[in-house]
């Protein structure tokens, strides 16, 4: 009996996969547990339209990312940061990356995710930082942060 699988079976397949098992099987466990639904010419029609709308809207979330990262990388595009510093140009405390999304937010109208700013370790001198930013699994933004004395 062919199957579309609803959810991951561990051995047997993926969501969206569609196999043949035994009969059994299938009636016992995999449709009487909502794990997988007969595949027959209308399921499989309807599961191809889910893919195409899928693919559409990972499609349209990537242009997006893309965009994102032509304005993030523009030369006046400078994250600005105001901090109290000591004589020797390093800061008393530290620069996180929540920070860093927070000031990106009120300066020019961006949220980001604070878990998507890929700061190694928190900026703790004035100046000029370059922070990668991960935009989309293929898309990886620089951001320009300049540290300032208060």
């Amino acid at each position: 009996m062919k199957v579309i699988f609803l959810q991951d079976v561990k051995g047997k397949g993926k969501k969206g996969d569609i196999k043949e098992v035994p009969a059994g099987y299938a009636q016992n466990y995999l449709i009487k547990n909502n794990l997988a639904k007969e595949a027959t010419k209308s399921s499989i029609s309807q599961l191809a339209g889910q893919k195409k709308a899928q693919e559409k809207q990972e499609a349209e979330i990537l242009a997006e990312a893309k965009k994102l990262k032509e304005f993030l990388e523009k030369e006046e595009t400078v994250v600005e940061i105001k901090a109290k510093a000591g004589e020797d140009s390093r800061l008393f405390g530290s620069i996180p990356s929540k920070q860093i999304a927070e000031a990106l937010n009120k300066q020019y109208q961006v949220k980001l995710d604070k878990r998507k700013i890929e700061l190694e370790n928190p900026i703790r001198s004035l100046g000029y930082t370059n922070v990668p930013v991960k935009l989309h699994h293929e898309v990886t933004a620089t951001i320009k942060v300049h540290v300032v004395q208060e």
